[in-house]
Parts: C-alpha cells; structure tokens; sequence
C-alpha cells in the first residue's frame, strides 16, 4: 500500500533504517502527482546515540559499496583484514 502526500511541507525521519533506500523511499514518495510545493527533508538525530551509530554505519556501507561497484579491476586485492570482517560482521 502507498502512501501519497500532496500536502506535505516537511518529512522528519526521526527513527533512521538499516537500509537508507527505506528513508529515500519515504522522502520520494512526498513528490508524487499532485504536489506542487516544495518539501523540506529532515533527518533529526542526536550525537552519540545508536540513530547516530546507524548513520554511520549507513556511510560507511555506502562508501564501501561505491568503491566495490568502480571499475578499478585492482579492489579486491586492497581489501585489509578489516574490510573484509567488517562485511562479514
């Protein structure tokens, strides 16, 4: 089921997902047929807090996976024991 918005001002994501496609979703879905403002996407997350913990985690996976997406034929190969624990973990 969808959720259409065509009134919506703000979107306050409060409570960040595991997987961050989740929270563009819910953004994207504001400017669906029929809305004709523009919107103001907040992410609203205290320092020090597993919601701050989860965004980082969510950087550090997108960052990773950019890098293994390239077309640099030599990443495998610079992988460090820590990289490969911490896409295990």
């Amino acid at each position: 089921m969808g959720l259409n918005l065509t009134a919506a001002d703000y979107v306050y994501i409060v409570d960040p997902w595991w997987n961050p496609a989740v929270e563009q979703q819910a953004i994207d879905r504001t400017h669906r047929i029929g809305q004709t403002k523009n919107i103001f996407a907040y992410r609203m997350i205290c320092k020090d807090t597993i919601e701050d913990k989860i965004l980082k985690l969510q950087e550090k996976k997108k960052a990773l996976a950019k890098d293994l997406i390239s077309d640099e034929s030599g990443f495998v190969k610079s992988l460090t024991k820590e990289d490969v624990e911490y896409l295990f973990s």
